[in-house]
């Protein structure tokens, strides 16, 4: 599966400009559409990340996981996500994007999506 944002899977050169989102494939009751359904409201959206699956992050406990991470700004876990997760999801990015440091004042406009993070993994500061 190749957009025109990023690659699934394709070991494509980084897109240091662009989010990268990692979905873990291996959760026990992942969901195996997930993948081309994120890819998809990507894509209608026309927001713009880099889309790739990973066996295990360790977010066992709360699956399906999700991490969003890009050069220079905070990186976020989130778990148990879900086609019901993606109208938050791309608000959350539109977000990450406009934030030159990938933090937000204000949680609320995700939705619920907000109470489904794990972790908020800071930048490196050097």
């Amino acid at each position: 599966m190749e957009s025109q944002r990023g690659w699934l899977d394709q070991g494509h050169a980084r897109c240091p400009g662009l989010p990268t989102l990692t979905l873990c494939r291996s959760c026990r009751d992942a969901d195996p559409a997930l993948p081309g359904q994120v890819d998809a409201a990507l894509a209608a959206a026309g927001v713009e990340a880099r889309l790739q699956q990973v066996d295990c992050m360790s977010g066992c406990e709360r699956p399906q996981t999700l991490a969003v991470r890009q050069s220079g700004k905070t990186a976020y876990l989130f778990g148990e996500i879900s086609a019901g997760d993606l109208p938050d999801l791309l608000i959350f990015l539109r977000m990450y994007q406009d934030s030159p440091d990938g933090n937000f004042t204000d949680a609320r406009p995700l939705g619920d999506l907000r109470f489904k993070a794990i972790a908020r993994i800071p930048a490196d500061l050097a």
